[in-house]
């Protein structure tokens, strides 16, 4: 948190010229949290961990969300569809840097394994569900299913979760010097990703957008939270693993999610609204959360 709080100091301050954050967010996101990705999950076994029953309370927890929201949409109507757009990635998205940060400092690497286990989970139907809905809401003129994948298989995030998982499962790992090379890549990923997050907050765009940002806080912090408690309980997860699903669940939504929505045809307004607001509120929400559905 204190990184936050300096991104967002120095943005102020202006120590850095704004192209110069623009240019440390790209790199983050294209390239060093990939390289966290990669590494992290090229060089975890999921032999003797739960991953099976981690990735039914993944999908469950985003799939039941998602079929809220787009439900509420649907009955409603209330909210332009571009708007829709960005209170569905309000609600569906978490913050990476802030779940892996968060899982490494109480409980250290192992937390970051299986941390990076439960995101490379997420990232990959995240990104799905979130594409899908810009296809159908969305403004950008999609052109059939030849643009969909284009955009999934172009994915940073995805492709990084894509390799890692393949290192890791195949056997192969992390030959020779990549194994060092990623790590010290990927060690810059959290902290640049903390302070990018920083500066991308802007308290004078959250006027005017209450309704979104109240209704993809109340999915974010509320029911995916409860339904990811549980899934817990009735998978018979404990420790680690279901601390680091709890963290995920509790974070709020990505910076990332600013991005898509620029490419994609969402409204980006909201968007950066609802970003701005779900972060500073998570300095309030996320340890309190934590103190009742931690083990």
């Amino acid at each position: 948190m204190v990184l936050i709080f300096l991104g967002y100091g120095l943005k102020q301050f202006k120590f850095l010229a704004d192209e110069a954050w623009s240019g440390i967010e790209k790199l983050t996101y294209y390239i060093l949290f990939p390289a966290l990705l990669i590494h992290t999950l090229g060089n975890q076994t999921l032999v003797g961990t739960p991953w099976p029953s981690m990735l039914m309370v993944v999908v469950g927890t985003l799939m039941i969300s998602a079929m809220v929201l787009i439900l509420w949409h649907r009955v409603r109507a209330s909210e332009s569809n571009p708007t829709f757009t960005s209170i569905f990635q309000g609600g569906v998205r978490f913050n990476t840097y802030i779940a892996l940060a968060v899982a490494q400092g109480l409980f250290g690497s192992a937390g970051l394994a299986l941390g990076s286990v439960a995101a490379g989970f997420m990232i990959v139907l995240i990104n799905l569900l979130c594409i899908s809905v810009f296809v159908v809401w969305g403004k950008a003129n999609f052109k059939g299913i030849t643009s969909f994948i284009r955009e999934v298989i172009g994915n940073p995030l995805i492709i990084g979760c894509v390799i890692g998982w393949f290192l890791s499962l195949s056997g192969f790992g992390l030959p020779g010097i990549t194994d060092d090379i990623l790590e010290i890549i990927g060690r810059a990923a959290l902290p640049f990703g903390l302070l990018a997050v920083g500066a991308a907050l802007n308290l004078k765009v959250i006027h005017g957008h209450a309704k979104p940002i109240v209704i993809s806080s109340i999915v974010q912090f509320g029911l995916k939270p409860l339904i990811a408690a549980l899934l817990i309980s009735s998978m018979g997860l404990s420790g680690v693993p279901a601390a680091v699903l709890v963290i995920v669940f509790i974070t709020p939504t990505a910076p990332s999610a600013y991005i898509l929505a620029r490419q994609l045809g969402g409204d980006t307004e909201t968007m950066a609204s609802v970003i701005t607001f779900q972060t500073l509120l998570a300095f309030l929400v996320m340890p309190l959360m934590a103190l009742f559905l931690l083990p």
